[in-house]
């Protein structure tokens, strides 16, 4: 399913820069990023009896070790792969974990105020296959954490100065947030 993008009397985007994976665009006061050659992410909700596999990897533009979902790159080495194969590989290759079913749940799209990339969310039935931690030099941490103890978890890893990837609101959404937005 693709989006239905609004008529925009300004014209096409001005590439300000382009790199290997992503472009700088302009677009009237609009300045963004978005991926380049049709680039997307896969992203993966992996719970397996009771407990979701989540990774730990530093990333560069925070400066920071940073605890998120499993994801990566769609089409990013093979052009016009889906998202359910990019998916499925990653995540053997950051958890060891194989996807037994891979449903999909949907495009989303984390920062559209600051970029055009969007994401699949898939969510997967798991079998351990090896240890993980991705490609050579990627030194992913994988944490397999009981879904009743990820709150915790969260707030153990904030104090070790781990950053927290939004896409886990996914999780603690059914945990932490009706207790936020109950009347009092």
């Amino acid at each position: 399913m693709t989006l239905r993008r609004a008529q925009d009397e300004r014209g096409e985007p001005e590439v300000v820069w382009s790199g290997r994976f992503i472009e700088a665009k302009r677009l009237g006061k609009w300045e963004y990023v978005s991926r380049t050659r049709g680039v997307s992410a896969a992203v993966i909700l992996a719970v397996d009896e009771g407990h979701v596999l989540l990774v730990e990897q530093y990333r560069v533009p925070i400066g920071a070790r940073c605890l998120e979902l499993p994801a990566g790159l769609v089409g990013d080495e093979v052009e016009g792969e889906e998202a359910k194969a990019a998916a499925i590989r990653e995540l053997e290759e950051e958890t060891g974990y194989r996807a037994e079913r891979v449903s999909d749940l949907g495009r989303y799209h984390a920062s559209p105020g600051m970029s055009s990339e969007g994401f699949t969310l898939l969510r997967q039935g798991l079998t351990k296959v090896g240890e993980g931690g991705g490609v050579a030099g990627e030194e992913i941490e994988v944490h397999r954490v009981r879904l009743a103890d990820l709150p915790a978890f969260i707030s153990k890893k904030r104090v070790e100065g781990v950053a927290i990837d939004s896409k886990l609101l996914l999780l603690l959404g059914s945990i932490v947030i009706p207790d936020l937005i109950r009347d009092p």
